[in-house]
């Protein structure tokens, strides 16, 4: 058997037991080839140049053995790999942070947040920083900037510090524990924030791969907006005169301009639309 043959045999029993993508890949073709690449130990990218090699038979049941674990356990592909990768850069990942897979590394990567930035901006929060992709993302954009990176979980900072050692950012990013901005003293030119924003009754629906991870980094209670109400309340005194505030709240725009009608945000495109992540700048809070 073909690497090609065995990625289409496992997408067909990706395909048959029905489970849900969204951590990495969005169908079961692209999925299998991650994880028959992943255990071959080959380039992801490289599906087209491998496509005819060989497998073995004992390749082939350990792959065999790799998908029947990602369908009977519904865990994200991520989780069995230990690796996850955002904007062509890996980052290792376990059941103690979501998965990586935020809007905001778009808008790090294609610059549409600097114009938004002043030449004075030097000081940047990632806020519920998970993994630190974001704050990792963020360093190699903007490499004369400092970065906080703050998570109310021990274990996903303990992640965190993984990341940015592996990219040997540990002298730009400083890795702090606190619940939302509580325990954080300094004042920002940037925050950006992928905070716990899923409905209740998205969190009652979601499928068992997004079940599989921390409800803490997902649920914001009866309409999205417990976290961010209070973050909102407490940005301005950590943010400095001409800051501004990048946050993601996925499908939940209505519930937060039903929160915050007389808030101006400015509502920023990605690939998913220009409904998934606003920026709102101190000004604004101050106001509104």
């Amino acid at each position: 058997m073909r690497v090609l043959q065995l990625v289409e045999a496992q997408s067909a029993r990706l395909s048959q037991a029905g489970v849900s993508f969204g951590h990495g890949t969005t169908n079961a073709f692209d999925e299998a080839a991650w994880l028959v690449q992943w255990a071959l130990g080959l380039p992801l990218d490289g599906l087209d140049e491998h496509a005819q090699r060989a497998v073995s038979a004992s390749e082939r049941l350990v792959i065999e053995a790799l998908v029947e674990r990602r369908i009977k356990t519904r865990k994200p592909a991520a989780y069995l790999t230990n690796q996850a990768w955002l904007q062509g850069v890996a980052f290792h990942v376990d059941e103690r942070v979501i998965v990586p897979r935020s809007f905001i590394a778009e808008l790090l990567a294609d610059a549409s947040i600097d114009a938004w930035l002043g030449l004075q901006t030097r000081r940047v929060l990632d806020l519920c920083t998970g993994s630190g992709c974001l704050a990792v993302l963020a360093a190699m954009a903007w490499p004369e900037v400092r970065i906080d990176a703050a998570d109310i979980s021990e274990d996903a900072l303990a992640v965190a510090r993984i990341n940015v050692d592996a990219h040997e950012l540990q002298d730009r990013i400083t890795l702090l524990r606190s619940d939302g901005l509580s325990t954080l003293t300094d004042r920002y030119d940037l925050i950006l924030c992928n905070p716990p924003y899923v409905n209740a009754d998205a969190m009652a629906s979601l499928p068992p791969e997004y079940r599989a991870e921390p409800e803490l980094a997902l649920a914001g209670g009866t309409d999205g907006m417990d976290f961010i109400r209070q973050l909102l309340f407490d940005a301005p005194s950590h943010l400095l005169p001409g800051a501004v505030l990048v946050l993601e709240i996925g499908n939940e725009r209505e519930h937060f301009e039903r929160a915050f009608p007389a808030l101006e945000a400015v509502w920023l495109e990605t690939s998913a639309g220009a409904d998934q992540v606003l920026l709102v700048t101190r000004e604004s809070l101050l106001s509104s």
